[in-house]
């Protein structure tokens, strides 16, 4: 009896079969932004109607050729992941789709001066539309797309113009609300960009460069733990480019890469606990532990030549430097963690000795506030000491993949209010700029007088373009990814010294809860952990003291801080 597909296929042949677990949802346009040319009855498209081809006509957007261009310019309202389905009625031919990030990247050109790219994913192509037929078209990161009449075709009636958003279409089991919209909508939108972000593994961005970065997927994973729980897009992750560095290879072809990778085991086994896991990693964190032990030099310098933290410290060496060599006694510490945990006692006593001798040397950041951050974190400086060089001039010198370590610091140094004000100022500007997910980089001074995301700027115009005219690095123009989750940090931030939810012990069983509300009234939220939901609510009373509920599963031990 056949009771489903692989029932179909003989038992030697179904290992060929592998499940998606993504979810695919149709979302009609929100709007139409722009037409050019002679676009007939445009508003045709916004009507939620079946996709599905008729015999009969209904209302269709007829494009025309006349007298040049015929296009339309879509906006589906938010950032997504996937493509178009078009429905066309009885024309054939074929369009030019083009997919951007934001409206004026739709409107770019291939080899423009503004950095428009095909990398990584096909965004600007022309497409054969068949007749009476249902053509899928794309797989990228956008929010807009503009049809356009390609040169060998005259007319074309369409009946629909849907987005395929493809995601996983996850329980958020971690939340967060408080007293400051602002906040519960930054938290919100790093949530969101980095599930868009889970797709077949865990990607750095859905547009660009959809790989698995190791160093992307530190703050990627700290948000999972915090809102999604335990996933194996994860772990599939981190065994895949484990899978392809051997020793004496370094992650992605950066040392620094190699390091987040054991940070994010430590990090993972102290939220999920899963010892079978950890001791898979074993001997291959054994032989990086050893291998990169050999760059410690006498004093406890660290002779690491490739020192690459991050895009915008990449003009700072010195400061580099000071941030690798933090990040390296962080990774000796996690290692010790992890070895602790599988009993491996001389491994353990070489991590922390490494540890030690490293941490008897204390570079100058030069300025950098990534690499003063780390250095607190790594437990080399203290945090009152940097904590005024971390507030000074605002959010100038954050990233949006170490904004978190730095906003990490100010918790250490007890410095809430002024962390909370660097995500409204940093992240909320992204949100008044029109972003729906965060972005790959972003400079406080790129804000002065330029557009919207949805904003179609003409010539001649004094503004500058938020998306075309900015970026740096490998990432010009509107090369630059809108969507990348490294930029979540707020995400596990708010949760973490907020809401003060952090693991003490592997596998949740013991977790400190040790809010810090900072001039907010209150703050309540969820933490998944293997045992269930935590769920706390912190409420500031009128003398100003904190009063805090939680219920938590019973095999948890709860250490009020």
């Amino acid at each position: 009896m056949m009771k489903n597909l692989k029932d179909y296929m003989q038992e030697t042949e179904r290992h060929r079969i592998i499940n998606d677990e993504k979810t695919v949802n149709f979302i009609y346009p929100k709007r139409i932004l722009k037409t050019e040319g002679c676009v007939e009855n445009s508003e045709a498209l916004l009507e939620v109607r079946e996709g599905q081809a008729t015999l009969e006509a209904g209302e269709l957007c007829m494009m025309k050729k006349s007298n040049g261009k015929a296009y339309i310019l879509l906006d589906y309202g938010f950032e997504m992941h996937g493509g178009v389905q078009i429905t066309t009625h009885a024309t054939a031919g074929s369009v030019r789709v083009t997919f951007g990030e934001s409206a004026m990247e739709a409107l770019s050109d291939i080899g423009g001066n503004k950095g428009a790219t095909n990398d990584h994913a096909i965004r600007d192509s022309v497409y054969k539309l068949s007749w009476l037929g249902t053509t899928n078209i794309g797989n990228t990161g956008f929010r807009f797309v503009k049809i356009e009449l390609a040169d060998d075709t005259e007319e074309l009636a369409i009946k629909t113009i849907r987005a395929a958003f493809t995601y996983r279409d996850l329980p958020y089991k971690g939340t967060f609300d408080c007293s400051d919209e602002k906040l519960n909508k930054i938290w919100q939108t790093a949530a969101y960009t980095v599930q868009l972000n889970m797709q077949d593994f865990v990607w750095d961005g859905i547009k660009r460069d959809r790989l698995v970065w190791i160093g992307d997927m530190h703050p990627e994973v700290s948000t999972i733990q915090y809102v999604f729980g335990e996933h194996d897009c994860v772990t599939k992750s981190l065994d895949l480019i484990r899978n392809n560095t051997p020793i004496p290879n370094v992650m992605n072809g950066i040392p620094a890469y190699s390091m987040w990778w054991v940070l994010i085991h430590r990090d993972w086994f102290r939220q999920n606990g899963n010892i079978n896991y950890l001791e898979e990693q074993h001997t291959y964190i054994a032989d990086l532990v050893k291998f990169l032990s050999g760059f410690i030099g006498e004093g406890g310098v660290s002779n690491i030549e490739n020192n690459f933290l991050d895009w915008p410290s990449s003009t700072n060496p010195e400061g580099q430097k000071a941030g690798v060599h933090s990040l390296f006694i962080l990774t000796m510490n996690a290692a010790a963690d992890i070895f602790d945990a599988l009993e491996d006692e001389q491994n353990a006593d070489f991590a922390r000795l490494c540890a030690k001798k490293l941490s008897a040397h204390l570079y100058d950041p030069n300025g950098l506030k990534q690499a003063y951050a780390l250095q607190v974190l790594a437990g080399i400086r203290k945090p009152e000491e940097v904590a005024e060089t971390l507030i000074k001039n605002g959010v100038h010198g954050y990233s949006t993949f170490l904004g978190y370590y730095i906003l990490k610091a100010l918790g250490q140094a007890e410095k809430i209010d002024e962390a909370l004000d660097h995500i409204k100022e940093y992240w909320g500007t992204m949100l008044d700029l029109g972003a729906t997910t965060f972005w790959e980089d972003f400079d406080i001074d790129w804000a002065q007088n330029c557009s919207t995301l949805d904003e179609i700027l003409e010539p001649g115009t004094t503004k500058k373009d938020i998306h075309g005219d900015f970026g740096g690095y490998c990432y010009t123009g509107y090369r630059h990814s809108l969507c990348h989750g490294w930029a979540s940090g707020p995400a596990p931030f708010l949760m973490e010294y907020v809401l003060g939810i952090r693991p003490i012990k592997p596998g949740c069983k013991q977790v400190l809860i040790a809010p810090e509300l900072g001039s907010l009234s209150f703050a309540k939220g969820s933490y998944p952990t293997p045992y269930g939901i935590i769920s706390v609510e912190h409420t500031r009373s009128e003398n100003g003291e904190i009063k805090t509920l939680v219920d938590a599963p019973d095999e948890i031990e709860i250490v009020l801080g």
